[in-house]
């Protein structure tokens, strides 16, 4: 990558490597868009990606596995009221361009649309919520691999009992550009990288496991020695709490959730439900619940894009708007959806800046970026002080969710019982069952400790995965039922 590039603006580095290399001219976009108004179509777009991505996993002391892939392509879409049609190619050239336009065009009615592209573009100027570089090159091979290797060093220094390490990394840097027929040009350069541990440990013949990890918009610099001991702390430690938990007991009480990851929760139970799809569907549990109350008192949730360098950010969404930070229940009263360009249209209201898609040969839809719950007025302490008898869950495994019906079932992977206001021993096997809306309107006690996740997450709807953010302070959560092993 040379400095002139890294020195360039988005949508002068998005047409060096999408449009330039194939001889694309952005007449050549307005024609194509052209094609598709011959029809009688409401809105059009095509978006262009290029994406370099590298991964390398350690084991064992030695790179066991690595991988490098470049993709590029370009999506054409048509939409004709509630109708979308949409076409892909991993072709940059003028007739595959144009052949996809010809293709989605055939949702509308023939004759000439009264909307016409417009040849004269708006550009979009997106935040700067992240440096535009590339982060694979922000290390040559050999540090990428002295990076695990440190990593799995200080994990074994960190307790005898550690048997066995992985870790993993992983760097993409992205390249987006974005014209609708409405005149709008927007492209953005997405860098993204993240670090992964998982550790075993061994006593008398009982294995546990535990794991960490992060990253965000950003370069490898990210991952200096302070952020590589804070991973191996709470992964060790994570191993260690396990490997004297006691089997949960099981049945309904009062669950105290910690700060950071516990969000998943949220992102999960409640955020999907608020996706503006599912509800202008009606098939969300909050369809058509705007303006009632939906939590309990000082519940306050937020979905928000433009947190700088967070994995969850974006500068445009991928239709073209910038991102915004949206609050999405205030002091339990909902107040809005999330929405991507198209179900806002069906819906009368505003795309909020959360039109996203995993790729050019995928279509947007409403997904969120960070989300997560404000902080409140109790200290940890006063919280778990409360508690006569309960459970302590202070991060998450894996979860099911039903959008439908709101039910969900969480695992927990470090959780402590809390007995007479005290943290006490811990527990495994814990699951935590109930229902997204009902649980939010038995939270009791907010902490004033909100803290965002490390940088891990990776959300999954529809057969398409996208990264984000999640988040919430401690919170008490009275009447959950616990599934456990007793």
């Amino acid at each position: 990558m040379t400095q002139a590039l890294l020195e360039s603006t988005p949508l002068e580095t998005a047409q060096s490597l999408l449009l330039d290399p194939w001889g694309l001219k952005h007449e050549h976009l307005d024609r194509a868009l052209g094609e598709i108004f011959d029809h009688r179509i409401d809105y059009a777009d095509i978006y262009f990606q290029y994406t370099r991505s590298e991964g390398w996993n350690l084991e064992e002391g030695i790179v066991k596995t690595g991988s490098f892939s470049i993709e590029q392509g370009v999506g054409v879409r048509a939409i004709s009221g509630e109708k979308t049609a949409f076409a892909y190619s991993d072709t940059l050239s003028l007739d595959a361009l144009l052949n996809a336009s010809r293709s989605v065009r055939e949702i509308g009615r023939q004759g000439q649309s009264r909307q016409v592209p417009s040849s004269l573009r708006s550009k979009t100027l997106g935040r700067t919520l992240y440096a535009p570089i590339d982060p694979l090159a922000t290390l040559d091979a050999t540090e990428k691999v002295q990076l695990l290797e440190r990593l799995e060093k200080k994990a074994r220094q960190r307790d005898p009992h550690v048997v066995q390490v992985m870790a993993g990394l992983g760097m993409e840097y992205d390249v987006v550009m974005v014209l609708g027929s409405d005149g709008r040009l927007a492209a953005d350069v997405r860098p993204l990288v993240r670090l992964s541990l998982n550790v075993i440990v061994e006593r008398n013949g009982r294995r546990e496991s535990g794991h960490a990890g992060g990253g965000g918009r950003t370069g490898l610099a990210y991952f200096d020695e302070s952020i590589l001991d804070q991973y191996v702390a709470q992964a060790v430690d994570e191993a260690l709490v396990n490997l004297d938990a006691k089997p949960a007991p099981a049945g309904e009480m009062a669950v105290v959730l910690g700060a950071g990851w516990p969000g998943i929760l949220l992102h999960e139970a409640v955020g999907h439900g608020l996706e503006g799809d599912f509800n202008r569907k009606g098939s969300s549990v909050f369809s058509g619940r705007v303006g009632q109350r939906v939590a309990a008192k000082g519940v306050t949730v937020v979905d928000d894009g433009t947190i700088a360098d967070r994995r969850g950010s974006l500068n445009i969404d991928d239709e073209g708007n910038q991102t915004q930070r949206n609050v999405l229940i205030e002091d339990g009263i909902l107040k809005g959806y999330l929405q991507d360009s198209h179900n806002a249209r069906l819906m009368k209201t505003a795309p909020t800046g959360n039109g996203r898609r995993e790729s050019f040969a995928h279509l947007p839809m409403p997904r969120m970026t960070n989300t997560f719950m404000l902080s409140g007025k109790e200290s940890p302490k006063e919280i778990i002080a409360s508690v006569k008898k309960g459970l302590y869950a202070a991060n998450f495994g894996g979860g099911q969710v039903d959008i439908t019906s709101g039910k969900f079932v969480f695992s927990a992977s470090e959780a402590y019982m809390i007995e007479d206001g005290r943290i006490t021993y811990p527990v495994k096997g814990a699951t935590l069952i109930g229902n997204g809306p009902d649980a939010l309107t038995r939270v009791s006690m907010i902490g004033d400790d909100m803290k965002l996740d490390s940088g891990v997450g990776t959300c999954g709807k529809e057969g398409q995965s996208v990264p984000v953010g999640v988040g919430m302070p401690t919170i008490r959560i009275d009447g959950l039922t616990v599934g456990g092993t007793a």
